[in-house]
């Protein structure tokens, strides 16, 4: 049993919002989208299988999730007599490192693009929205001893998450009142 009638753990009963390889994807295709880069050039950083560096001289991205926070205070919230729902909001910090002759158009791309409600609301469809975003930081950086050109950009995406567990409401007491 996962419910509150048995003593022990209680894992979640509903389904986790995308974290990992899911969550990287919706996150590249956003990057893609604003900034303008063509397919298959905003590539994931730290992965199990690393993708191959473009050749130099081409415009590309590398973005890596760097930090994950929660908020201090999550609401408990009762969802029905068999379970009660867990409100929490995320917060994900994320490197975009824009590289290549155009790196530094690319980067002011996206960060202008970032701002725009019709590109904000393509991030809400993925549950996410924007918290903020940093300064442009050149850092450029020596690939197969060769300076590539290097603008970093910082965002911040946020979201809310529901975890529902089967915490059970107390309907009925089986007790009974004697006496004065």
């Amino acid at each position: 049993m996962n419910d509150s009638t048995q003593a022990g753990y209680l894992t979640p009963t509903s389904l986790p919002p995308d974290y990992d390889e899911q969550l990287e994807r919706e996150i590249s295709r956003w990057i893609r989208g604003i900034s303008g880069l063509p397919d298959g050039m905003v590539l994931p950083r730290w992965t199990a299988v690393q993708p191959s560096i473009p050749v130099a001289g081409s415009d590309w991205c590398g973005f890596g999730i760097t930090r994950m926070r929660l908020d201090v205070y999550p609401a408990e919230v009762t969802v029905d007599d068999d379970s009660n729902a867990r409100w929490q909001q995320e917060s994900f910090d994320i490197i975009c490192c824009f590289y290549g002759p155009s790196g530094m158009a690319y980067a002011t791309f996206f960060r202008d693009g970032l701002f725009l409600e019709q590109n904000n609301a393509e991030l809400n469809r993925a549950g996410l929205s924007l918290r903020d975003c940093s300064d442009i930081i050149p850092a450029p950086e020596l690939i197969n001893n060769q300076w590539q050109r290097r603008y970093d950009v910082t965002v911040i995406l946020r979201r809310k998450t529901v975890r529902e567990y089967g915490i059970k409401s107390l309907v009925e007491a089986p007790v009974q009142f004697f006496g004065e």
